[in-house]
C-alpha cells in the first residue's frame, strides 16, 4: 500500500480509503453485514486505514460500526462520517447527530468529520448562525472529532469562498478524467493543497462509469494499448488521480474483496506523476469517447431517491446513457426494467410531476425533470409510448383490483 501524508494532521494515510456507501445488499437500507465485514477486513488487510461513511447512508453507521468492533480493527483505521446540515435548525442539532453517530458508530471518536454535501457558502453561513464554529471547537478538545472539513459539490468560484470561511484540516471533492472542470475540478485540487489542506477524493470512477460501465468506445481504446501495469479500466482511472501529488487519498466504493485486491494493487503502483506522456494521451482518447455517449451525470448515487411518485430515477438515466453508449434497444431495454414494466406497478419517467425533491437533492445538480423528460423523447417515442402508458395503466389497475 501507498501511504500519502496528511499536511494538516501529519497522519500517514493510505492513498486508497474504504467508501462505505456502495456496500452490498439486497434490501436499499440495509447493507448485508456479513459481506461488509469481509470488505472491511480484506481492506485492513491490505494496508486501508481509512473508512468513509455517513448518517445519508440508509444503515451504514451501524453497520460499519458493528463490523469494526467484530473484527477488532477500530484501532487501526481512521473513521469519517459527516453531518447532515440539512437537517440541523438548532445548535443542539449538532450534540443530537454526532451523539447518535458515535453509538451506532460504537466509539468515542470519529478522526475525520465532514459538513456533508456542500453545495454553496450560504449553507455553511447558516451552520455559523447557529454556532458551529464554537461547537467544533468544544469537539476538538473533547477529543469526540478529530480533524473537520466538509464534501464539496458546488461551483468552481464557491469553492474557494468555502475555503476562506473557516480553518478546515481537509476537504472532500469529486475528481476523476472526465470533470477536470467539475465543481472544484483541478484548479480547486490544486487551491486546496496549496493552502494545506488535506484532499480527499469521492467518484474516481463515477459511480462505476468510468470502470465496468465505460462505453465500448472507450474499452476499445485501453484494449488497443496492453498495459501490465495498469490492465483495467478501473485502474486507469484510479492512476490518473493518484498521479496527482495534491490528492491525499482516493475513496472508492469497493463492493468485493476482489475489487479491493485489485484497487490496492493499483494503490501501491500510482505514484504521483506515475503517468508516462503517452499513457496521458491514451487517457485523453478516453476521456472524448465517453464524452461522446455520456449524456447525463448521474453516479447513482441514489440522493434523489425515494420519489415521490416511485420513478426508478437513476435505472431510467443509466438506461438513457445506455442507449447512446451502446444501442437504443440496449437503452430501452434497460429502462423496462428500470420502470418495472412487467411487474404489477409500473412507474414510468412519464409520471414525473415536477415536485422538485429530487433536483434539491442532487449533488450532480441534475435538472432531473427535464432530463427525464429526454429519457421519455429517446426511449418512448410517439406510439411506444403511447402503448406503454396504457399498459402501464392497466398492470397498476389490475394490481389494485
Amino acid at each position: 500500500m501507498q501511504y500519502r501524508i496528511d499536511p494538516a494532521t501529519g497522519r500517514c494515510l493510505s492513498a486508497l480509503g474504504l467508501g462505505c456507501m456502495r456496500f452490498p445488499g439486497a434490501v436499499p437500507g440495509r447493507p448485508d453485514q456479513r459481506a461488509a465485514e469481509r470488505i472491511i477486513a480484506r481492506a485492513v488487510e491490505r494496508g486501508v486505514n481509512y473508512l468513509d461513511t455517513a448518517w445519508l447512508y440508509p444503515g451504514n453507521e451501524s453497520c460499519v460500526g458493528a463490523a469494526l468492533e467484530t473484527l477488532g480493527v477500530r484501532d487501526r483505521v481512521f473513521l469519517a462520517t459527516k453531518l447532515p446540515h440539512g437537517s440541523c435548525r438548532a445548535r443542539s442539532d449538532f450534540d443530537r447527530f454526532l451523539d447518535e453517530q458515535l453509538r451506532r458508530l460504537r466509539t468515542d471518536r470519529i478522526d475525520y468529520y465532514l459538513i456533508h454535501n456542500v453545495t454553496s457558502p450560504a449553507q455553511w453561513e447558516r451552520l455559523q448562525a447557529l454556532g458551529i464554529e464554537d461547537w467544533i471547537a468544544r469537539e476538538k478538545d473533547r477529543g469526540r472529532i478529530g480533524a473537520i472539513g466538509f464534501s464539496y459539490h458546488g461551483s468552481a468560484d464557491d469553492f474557494t469562498v468555502l475555503l476562506d470561511s473557516h480553518p478546515w484540516d481537509f476537504c472532500q471533492i469529486q475528481y476523476n478524467y472526465a470533470g477536470e472542470r467539475y465543481q472544484a475540478g483541478t484548479a480547486g485540487l490544486k487551491e486546496a493543497a496549496r493552502r494545506g489542506l488535506a484532499v480527499f477524493i469521492m467518484e474516481p470512477l463515477l459511480g462505476g462509469r468510468l470502470a465496468e460501465k465505460l462505453p465500448p468506445a472507450g474499452r476499445a481504446v485501453l484494449d488497443g494499448v496492453p498495459s501490465d501495469r495498469w490492465g483495467s479500466a478501473a485502474a486507469w482511472a484510479l492512476a490518473w488521480v493518484w498521479d496527482h501529488p495534491e490528492v491525499t487519498m482516493v475513496l472508492s466504493g469497493m463492493t468485493s474483496e476482489e475489487q479491493v485486491d485489485e484497487n490496492a494493487r493499483v494503490a501501491g503502483l500510482a505514484l504521483p506523476g506515475c503517468l508516462t506522456e503517452g499513457e496521458h494521451e491514451v487517457i485523453a482518447r478516453v476521456r472524448a469517447a465517453f464524452e461522446r455517449a455520456n449524456r447525463v451525470a448521474c453516479t447513482g448515487c441514489n440522493y434523489c431517491m425515494p420519489c415521490p411518485q416511485g420513478i426508478n430515477i437513476p435505472g431510467c438515466f443509466a438506461a438513457y446513457n445506455a442507449s447512446f453508449a451502446h444501442s437504443w434497444f440496449t437503452g430501452v431495454s434497460q429502462y423496462f426494467t428500470a420502470s418495472a414494466i412487467r411487474s404489477g406497478a409500473p412507474k414510468l419517467a412519464s409520471n414525473c410531476v415536477r415536485c422538485g425533491a429530487c433536483v434539491r437533492r442532487c449533488p450532480q445538480h441534475i435538472e432531473i425533470p427535464d432530463r427525464l423528460k429526454d429519457v421519455c423523447r429517446r426511449l418512448t417515442p410517439g406510439p411506444v409510448g403511447a402503448a406503454l402508458e396504457l399498459l402501464a395503466r392497466s398492470r397498476s389497475s389490475a394490481a389494485r383490483g
